[in-house]
């Protein structure tokens, strides 16, 4: 839709012209809590984003749901990848998450601030899919006259897009997600009970291509096993810490970022100085400790703790071990011992502690509502995905409406960075009938 000056909120702050992409910043107020808005106000901040030669046509809006949780959105240096091919067709939205970036942030700083971890915990149960959809469906209504729009949604946007479809899919065009799409019932411990398998799979397909770094990611764990290693910052650096970098075996260049890392792990008999630097940015959660406070909370729905369902199903994998060899790097696991580890997430200690232990958590997907649903979703499986179990993803499709899946071992978690995806998925949606139109 066209800027319709009149009729937005004072809401600007500022806007200008990256090459080939015009861009306008908005701050929007919301609830911390929607169920309870006298708890006080936080601000959304999102951009939006049009191609210069159109800012002014009477486009419809393709809204990005991050991935994360405790992702801001991204930010683009050019038109290319799926947003270049949006940008064709749509006004692109992109929001940072309540918590993150721009948007009021959630940090050590913030949570050291509670007098209380019950606080903290009652703090952080604000930040969870359903109130992220509660400020996208506020800033359509709010900003943009409560037209439809479509979504993308990336990753835990995909969970994001079902909990949308949930509460309010009269908002909805169209969903496009790629590798997202989250299992409807399967408890924290059924996610990660499949997930460990998949994670040793990439970890023995990293020491395929690269078998040299058998004995180097070995020797690099024998070091830290040594103790009186620290990091830029002061942590210590033990061997679990460093096993967490293999999160990244996920992403297509992931092998590659980890085979350069280890390339220069040691200078002389010690770990070298730009290996340490490097450890220390890659697991640090300076830029998203929201991704480590919250990682398992989105799957509570319904009653059942969490209860540290990564940390409860490890010892069932021994090749996990910090011992063994070919040492295993770990994926998208959250343990209890970053917190007491990582600087950056100490604050967040006891809240999680509580969250972990909550046995109740409102729902997040409406399975009734869900099956009969009647927005186009296309969405991308990606069969041999490390962070989205493509079986859960399948069984959801099979139980939503209006739902197609494109099944795919193409790519990784991060095919979405391939224009090629996108346009599939629009492909997909045009051979479904295409987008509702219409208020």
């Amino acid at each position: 839709m066209g800027p319709q000056k009149e009729s937005r909120p004072v809401s600007i702050t500022a806007t200008y012209t990256i090459p080939g992409m015009h861009v306008r910043e908005h701050v929007v107020p919301v609830p911390l809590d929607w169920s309870d808005p006298g708890r006080g106000e936080i601000e959304v901040f999102f951009r939006e984003i049009t191609d210069p030669g159109r800012a002014h046509e009477d486009l419809p809006c393709l809204v990005y749901l991050q991935g994360g949780p405790g992702g801001k959105g991204p930010r683009p240096l050019a038109p290319d990848g799926w947003i270049g091919q949006a940008l064709k067709t749509h006004r692109v939205v992109v929001m940072d998450q309540r918590g993150t970036g721009r948007s009021t942030r959630v940090d050590g700083r913030r949570m050291s601030a509670f007098a209380t971890a019950e606080q903290g915990a009652h703090f952080l149960a604000c930040f969870r899919a359903d109130s992220i959809v509660a400020d996208h469906e506020h800033v359509r209504r709010t900003v943009y006259g409560g037209r439809r729009w479509a979504t993308i949604g990336q990753s835990y946007g995909g969970f994001l897009t079902l909990t949308y479809l949930s509460a309010a899919p009269e908002a909805l065009r169209s969903c496009r997600v790629t590798g997202g799409l989250p299992g409807l019932d399967p408890s924290a411990a059924e996610v990660y009970r499949r997930t460990y398998p998949r994670v040793e799979a990439k970890n023995r397909e990293f020491y395929r291509r690269y078998p040299q770094h058998v004995e180097s990611a070995g020797r690099v764990a024998d070091r830290l096993a040594a103790g009186d290693v620290r990091l830029p910052d002061g942590d210590a650096l033990t061997v679990r810490r460093f096993q967490s970098l293999g999160i990244d075996l996920g992403m297509k260049p992931g092998y590659e970022r980890m085979h350069y890392l280890l390339d220069e792990a040691f200078n002389g008999d010690e770990l070298s100085a730009t290996f340490l630097h490097q450890v220390l940015a890659r697991t640090s959660y300076s830029d998203n400790p929201l991704f480590a406070a919250l990682q398992e909370s989105i799957y509570g729905h319904g009653p059942g703790a969490t209860a540290w369902a990564a940390q409860a199903e490890r010892p069932r994998h021994p090749a996990f071990a910090e011992d063994a060899r070919p040492l295993l790097f770990t994926g998208e696991m959250i343990y209890p011992w970053m917190f007491e580890e990582i600087a950056e997430l100490r604050p967040f200690r006891g809240a999680v502690e509580l969250m972990a232990a909550r046995e109740e958590w409102p729902p997040l997907y409406d399975p009734d509502r869900l099956a009969a649903n009647e927005v186009p979703v296309a969405a991308a499986v990606y069969h041999d995905d490390m962070f989205v179990d493509a079986g859960l993803q399948l069984d959801t499709a099979s139980r939503a409406g209006n739902v197609r899946c494109w099944i795919t071992n193409e790519y990784e978690h991060d095919g979405i960075s391939d224009p090629r995806v996108f346009d599939r998925l629009g492909e997909m949606i045009r051979d479904m009938g295409g987008e509702i139109t219409g208020a």
